[in-house]
């Protein structure tokens, strides 16, 4: 018969490895808490990007009916934007049209922070 000595290896023997678990699940939820965030980053950036084609399109619209009465075209799409939260970066009249451009303040994650634009055109034709 064979008789087996006791292991006199150092470090932990069996059950001495409480809490390795405990570690391994802080790590996944970290990771998914920042997952998490990425998702909200990502949405917030979409809803960013509507609100500056929104301002876009009613400062366009705004600016082509001022142009069409006679008055100053850009002054009016910068009201507009404004009062859509946008900031007007430029506004070009082209004929009987009007092009917009704006922009938005974005989100930012991690250091990283993102300014929508957005471009819009109206007019007659």
């Amino acid at each position: 018969m064979c008789r087996r000595e006791p292991d006199s290896r150092p470090g932990p023997g069996p059950g001495e490895e409480r809490g390795a678990a405990t570690v391994l699940a802080v790590a996944l939820v970290g990771v998914l808490v920042l997952l998490g965030m990425a998702g909200v980053f990502v949405t917030a950036t979409g809803a960013a990007h509507r609100q500056a084609q929104a301002a876009a399109d009613l400062a366009a619209l705004a600016a082509a009916a001022t142009l069409q009465q006679g008055g100053d075209p850009c002054e009016a799409a910068t009201t507009i934007a404004t009062a859509n939260g946008a900031e007007v970066t430029d506004c070009v009249v082209a004929g009987s049209d009007v092009v917009v451009d704006v922009q938005v303040s974005g989100p930012e994650f991690l250091g990283h922070g993102f300014v929508p634009t957005a471009r819009a055109r109206a007019g007659p034709g």
